[in-house]
């Protein structure tokens, strides 16, 4: 596992093809969005699973899920052969520390969903549930869809900031980031590691290899401007 410090994360991917080019332009995490809520996965979950045998450390597959079933999340990360766990679902504190318990090897991030007005509903999740996490990211609710991730929408980057303050744990962001506005979102919010799906790409729904290497070169500056 690289460290999780600086880290650039592009999920939703769709092939092989796909995967290669993200790691070749530099990022460092892969997410796979899998049995979702909707039935339809950009991927198969063999394709996937072949997908993340290949990477090499530093770079690493990470599954992105809407589980909340702790014994469940752990028997999928072992049929995939994931590292790391992202969980977008509304999963209860007794699975996080359950899930610890059943696999302390795993690397799991929690999603901290941003809404109008939720803040302080977050930060209490925060201090509720760190022991068992290693990492937040944070994405942003789309109140016309319900959606709670890949809206393509941004949200208050104060909120962010608040959480990263609060959190004794690293935070990812995530939430309608793209090449554009990546930069300022980093040096706003300082969080350790940035997440992109839907700002990355292209009208054919894949991945823009320009759009990739852009996001991520004005990531790294980021990070190098705040240390």
């Amino acid at each position: 596992m690289t460290t999780v410090n600086k880290l650039v994360q592009v999920a939703g991917v769709i092939d092989a093809a796909e995967a290669d080019m993200i790691i070749g332009e530099g990022a460092d995490w892969l997410g796979f969005a899998l049995r979702l809520p909707s039935g339809k996965d950009d991927i198969a979950e063999q394709d996937a699973a072949n997908i993340i045998k290949g990477l090499q450390s530093p770079h690493a597959g990470v599954l992105i899920s809407y589980l909340t079933d702790a014994a469940e999340v752990s028997q999928f990360c072992t049929e995939l052969g994931v590292i790391a766990v992202q969980l977008h679902g509304d999963v209860e504190t007794e699975q996080l520390r359950l899930l610890k318990e059943l696999r302390p090897d795993l690397f799991v991030l929690k999603s901290l969903v941003v809404k109008e007005d939720n803040a302080e509903e977050l930060l209490r999740l925060v201090d509720e549930t760190h022991p068992f996490v290693d990492m937040y990211i944070t994405d942003t609710f789309d109140p016309k869809t319900g959606a709670k991730g890949a809206t393509g929408l941004t949200h208050d980057w104060n909120v962010s900031a608040e959480l990263v303050r609060r959190s004794p744990k690293p935070l990812m962001m995530a939430g309608g980031l793209n090449p554009e506005n990546v930069y300022d979102a980093i040096v706003a919010v300082k969080p350790a590691a940035v997440d992109a799906h839907t700002g990355l790409e292209g009208p054919d729904g894949r991945k823009d290899r320009a759009k990739v290497a852009t996001f991520v070169a004005e990531a790294r500056r980021a990070f190098d401007a705040i240390g």
